[in-house]
C-alpha cells in the first residue's frame, strides 16, 4: 500500500493489555488492540515520538505520507485515533485531510487530533473552533517528548475513545432491537417516550414518529385495568424496583390488547433513574381451554353436585367455596340464626354507647310526647345527626361565590378525584451539609438583633427578618423565643442542640417556596408566642403545654411542597398513598419532624426528658399540626365555641355571686384537660392563618405569596391532567382581592370572633360599617386588624 511504512508497529514482543478492554454491563467493548493512524507527510521527531508512545501504550500505529493513502488506510484498518500533522501546510491542509476522513461512514466513532505549532510567549493563543469546525476531537501542542505524546494517547483511551466504544456499542444493542419480536419501549425519567421498536409499531398499530416525543398520559388508555394499577406499577419503578405483569394497552384502532410487560428502571448519571425500558409481549391465556373445560365438568356431574354450582355463584361474597359450607347451609340453618340472634342481643346489652346514640336516643324519646311539628322538626335534625359532615356548613350554588366555594373544595376536601398514571413527586431538602454553622444570641449580627428586640409585638416585620437574615429567620427568630419561654431549661438540653434542632428543621423547609416555607413557620411561631404570653391564654397552660405549642408552631408545615392535600391525593403521590388519602400533609409534617429530630444526639432536643413527659410532650404535638389541617376547620371552632365561649358567657350573665367566684367558675372552665386541648388547637389555627390579621403591608404580601402557590399549582393539575381543584385560582383570571375577602369572611373572622370571645366590642366598628363608612375589603381587614390590636385575646 503506498504511502504506509513497510511495517506494522510494533512488531515484536508481548502485546500490552489495554484499559478499553473491559465489559459494560454484559458486553464486551473491544478485544483488540486501539489503531492509531499517523498522517505526517515526513518522519521527524513529533512523529517519532508518537511512533514510540504507541509502542509504550501496546497501541498497533500505522503511518500515512499523504492524504489519499490517508484515507485509503483508514478505510481498510479503521483505526480509533488519528493524528493529523497541522504545522506545515505546504504538504497538504490539515482541515482537508480531515474532512475527507470525516465523509466516510466509519470515522463516526474515530476520535483525529491535529498537532499544531507552537507560538512565541508573547502571540495570542489561536481559537480551536477552525479544528472543531472541521472534524478534529482535539488538538496537541507541538511536543517531541515521548512521554508527553504517551500522556496524551492515554488521555484519549480512557476518554474520547472509551465513549466512542460505547456508542458503537449502543449501535449494535439498537440493531438488534430493531429486530427482535418483543415490542420494547424507552422512555425518559418523566414518562416522555425516546424510542420504539418495529415490533411495537406492528402490535400497536402507530408508527414511532407519532409515539416519540410525547407522554404515555398522552395516549389513550384500556378500561379493562383495575383502578390502581398504574399507581402499583408507578410506586414501584420509581423505587427502582422492576415490575412485570399482565397490563391491558389500547391499539391505535381503539381495541385492548392484553400484554405481559417487563418494565426497568435504568440507573443514569448521578444515581438517578433517568430510562425506563418497557419489554412487552402479547400474553396468551392458556386458561380459556381450561375454564371451558371445567364449567362443561360441572354441569356433567351430579344434580348435587350442580346445585353446589348454583349455591357457589349465588353467594357473590365469597371467594371460595366447599361441598361441606354449602350442605351446611341447610342442615343448620335454625342453629346458625339462634346463634346469631343471641349475638346481637348480647351486643345490644351492653353498656358501651357512643355520645351521638345517646343524643339520638334522648331525640327518639322525646318525639314520642311532641306535636307533630315538632317530631317532623326532631326527624330533621336526626336526619342531620346521622350525616358525616356535621361541622361542614353547606355552601350556596357555587355561581353565588366561586372564590369561597372554590377555597372550600381546594382546603377542605380529601381530594378524592384520583387519575391514574400520574404522579407527583416533590424534593425534599433536608442536607444538613448546607447548614451554616449555628450562631447564638450574643452573635447575632447587630441589625437582626435590633429587629428581634421587637419581636413582643405583634406589629413584629417578619419579612425584614427574613431578608436580613438571607431566608433563615426561623433559626434566629426561634432562638430569640425559646430563650424567653425557657424552653431548653424545660426540656434540659444545651443551647446548641436547640441551635442545631433549628437549623435542622429550617432546612427542610423549601425555600423555593412562595408561601409554605421557613418564613411562615417563623410567622406562625412568633403569633403563637404572642398568644402565650397573653394573661388568659397563661392562665390555662402550664409549660409542657407552652413548649409543645413552640414546637409545633416550628415544624408545622416542614417539607411543605406548595401543593395542597387535594393535589397530592389527585396525583396519587406518595404521601397520599402512605396516609389513606387522610390530613396528608399535616401527618407528614408531624411524622417527618420527630424522625429528624431524633435522627441525630446533636440535634435531639427530647433526648434528656423522661419517657412519661416525653409521650404527654409529644402527643400534644402532633394533635397541634393535624390540628391545622382545614378539612376539621368548623369542628374545631364549634367545639371551642360550645365548650369554652358559651359556658363562659354563662357564667358571666347569671353569677349572682362574687367576683372571685365568677373568675374561679371561667378558669375551671378553661383549665379542664379537655377544653386545654381545644386552646391548644385553637391556638396554632390562629397563628397558622393570622396573615390576615398583620399589618396592612405584611398581609398584602402574604395574600400575593399564596395566591402564586395556587396558580402554580392550577398551571400543574391543567399541565398534568389532573382535576383543578381550585379554578378561580387561575393565574389570567383571578382576583387576588376578592379572594382574599372570601377567605377572611368564611374562616377567618368567625374564628378570631371566638379566640377573642368579645365581640361586643365590635359594635362601634360594625354599626359605622352600616351606614357606609367603609368598602368591604377595607372593612374586612381593618375589623381584623381593631380586632386583634385593641382587644385583649382570651
Amino acid at each position: 500500500m503506498s504511502g504506509l511504512s513497510p511495517e506494522t508497529f510494533p512488531p515484536n514482543g508481548p502485546r500490552k493489555v489495554s484499559a478499553t478492554e473491559e465489559c459494560v454491563g454484559p458486553m464486551r467493548l473491544s478485544q483488540e488492540p486501539i489503531q492509531v493512524l499517523l498522517v505526517f507527510a515526513k518522519e521527524d521527531s513529533q512523529s517519532d515520538a508518537f511512533w514510540w508512545a504507541c509502542d509504550r501504550a501496546g497501541f498497533r500505529c500505522n503511518i500515512a505520507r499523504t492524504p489519499e493513502s490517508a484515507v485509503e488506510c483508514f478505510l481498510d484498518k479503521h483505526h480509533e485515533i488519528i493524528i493529523i500533522d497541522g504545522r506545515h501546510s505546504r504538504y497538504f491542509e490539515p482541515e482537508a485531510v480531515c474532512r475527507m476522513i470525516r465523509a466516510t461512514k466509519p470515522s463516526e466513532n474515530t476520535v483525529i487530533l491535529a498537532v499544531v505549532p507552537q507560538k512565541p510567549s508573547d502571540q495570542e493563543e489561536p481559537s480551536v473552533l477552525p479544528l472543531l469546525c472541521a472534524g478534529f476531537s482535539r488538538r496537541f501542542v507541538e511536543n517531541n517528548s515521548v512521554s508527553a505524546c504517551y500522556n496524551e494517547l492515554i488521555q484519549m483511551e480512557h476518554g474520547e475513545v472509551r465513549c466512542q466504544f460505547k456508542l458503537r456499542a449502543c449501535n449494535s444493542i439498537f440493531t438488534a432491537l430493531e429486530h427482535c419480536q418483543e415490542a420494547v419501549e424507552i422512555t425518559s425519567e418523566d414518562h416522555i417516550i425516546q424510542y420504539v421498536n418495529p415490533a411495537f409499531e406492528r402490535m400497536m398499530g402507530y408508527h414511532k414518529g407519532e409515539l416519540i416525543g410525547k407522554e404515555l398520559t398522552e395516549l389513550p388508555k384500556s378500561d379493562k385495568n383495575r383502578a390502581d394499577l398504574l399507581d402499583t406499577i408507578n410506586n414501584c419503578i420509581k423505587k427502582g424496583k422492576e415490575w412485570q405483569g399482565i397490563y391491558y394497552a389500547r391499539k391505535k384502532s381503539g381495541d385492548s390488547i392484553q400484554q405481559h410487560v417487563r418494565i426497568t428502571p435504568v440507573i443514569g448519571q448521578g444515581g438517578k433513574i433517568r430510562h425506563f425500558v418497557a419489554i412487552k409481549r402479547p400474553h396468551i391465556d392458556n386458561n380459556n381451554q381450561l375454564h371451558k373445560f371445567n364449567k362443561e365438568e360441572r354441569y356433567s356431574g351430579e344434580h348435587s353436585h350442580s346445585e353446589c354450582y348454583s349455591l357457589r355463584h349465588r353467594d357473590r361474597r365469597k371467594d371460595s367455596m366447599d361441598d361441606r359450607s354449602v350442605s351446611s347451609r341447610s342442615s343448620d340453618a335454625p342453629s346458625l340464626q339462634n346463634r346469631r340472634y343471641s349475638s346481637v342481643a348480647r351486643i345490644h346489652s351492653m353498656t358501651i354507647e357512643a355520645p351521638i346514640t345517646k343524643v339520638i336516643n334522648i331525640i327518639n324519646a322525646a318525639q314520642e310526647s311532641s306535636p307533630v311539628t315538632v317530631a317532623e322538626a326532631l326527624d330533621r335534625v336526626l336526619e342531620i345527626l346521622r350525616t358525616t359532615e356535621l361541622y361542614s356548613p353547606q355552601l350556596a350554588s357555587k355561581e353565588d361565590d366561586p372564590h369561597t366555594s372554590d377555597l372550600v373544595g381546594g382546603l377542605m376536601s380529601d381530594g378524592l378525584r384520583r387519575l391514574s398514571g400520574n404522579e407527583y413527586v416533590f424534593c425534599k431538602n433536608m442536607s444538613q451539609s448546607q447548614l451554616a454553622i449555628p450562631v447564638t444570641l450574643n452573635d447575632v449580627p447587630p441589625n437582626i438583633a435590633e429587629m428581634l428586640n421587637d419581636e413582643e409585638c405583634w406589629e413584629f416585620n417578619i419579612l425584614e427578618l427574613e431578608a436580613a437574615t438571607h431566608k433563615r429567620p426561623l433559626t434566629y427568630l426561634g432562638l430569640k423565643i425559646c430563650t424567653s419561654f425557657g424552653v431548653c431549661e424545660f426540656l434540659n438540653c444545651s443551647e446548641a442542640t436547640l441551635r442545631s434542632w433549628l437549623q435542622l428543621i429550617e432546612a427542610s423547609y423549601h425555600s423555593s417556596n412562595s408561601y409554605h416555607n421557613s418564613t411562615h413557620a417563623a410567622d406562625v411561631l412568633h403569633a403563637t408566642a404572642y398568644f402565650l404570653r397573653k394573661e388568659r391564654v397563661k392562665s390555662s397552660l402550664d409549660q409542657l403545654d407552652e413548649v409543645a405549642a413552640l414546637i409545633a408552631a416550628a415544624v408545622h408545615d416542614v417539607d411543605h411542597p406548595g401543593r395542597t392535600n387535594s393535589f397530592l391525593c389527585n396525583a396519587g403521590s406518595e404521601l397520599a398513598i402512605l396516609y389513606n388519602d387522610t390530613a396528608v400533609l399535616e401527618s407528614h409534617h408531624a411524622a417527618l419532624a420527630f424522625q429528624l429530630t431524633v435522627r441525630d444526639s446533636k440535634s435531639n432536643i427530647f433526648k434528656n426528658i423522661d419517657r412519661t413527659q416525653f409521650r404527654t410532650l409529644r402527643q400534644a404535638i402532633i394533635d397541634m399540626v393535624l390540628a391545622t389541617e382545614m378539612t376539621r376547620h368548623f369542628e374545631h371552632v364549634s367545639k371551642f365555641v360550645n365548650s369554652i365561649n358559651k359556658p363562659m358567657a354563662a357564667i358571666e350573665e347569671t353569677s349572682t355571686s362574687s367576683m372571685n367566684s365568677d373568675c374561679e367558675g371561667q378558669a375551671n372552665i378553661r383549665n379542664s384537660p379537655e377544653n386545654r386541648l381545644l386552646i391548644k388547637r385553637m391556638l396554632i389555627k390562629c397563628a397558622d392563618v393570622a396573615n390576615p390579621c398583620r399589618p396592612l403591608e405584611l398581609c398584602i404580601e402574604w395574600a400575593g405569596r399564596i395566591s402564586e402557590e395556587y396558580f402554580a399549582q392550577t398551571d400543574e393539575e391543567k399541565r398534568q391532567g389532573l382535576p383543578v381543584v381550585m379554578p378561580v385560582f387561575d393565574r389570567n383570571t383571578c382576583s387576588v382581592p376578592k379572594s382574599q375577602i372570601s377567605f377572611i369572611d368564611y374562616f377567618i373572622t368567625d374564628m378570631f370572633d371566638a379566640w377573642d370571645g368579645k365581640s361586643k366590642k365590635f359594635s362601634c366598628v360594625l354599626c359605622f360599617s352600616l351606614r357606609g363608612g367603609f368598602p368591604r375589603s377595607v372593612l374586612s381587614h381593618f375589623l381584623l386588624c381593631f380586632h386583634f390590636n385593641r382587644v385583649e385575646c382570651s
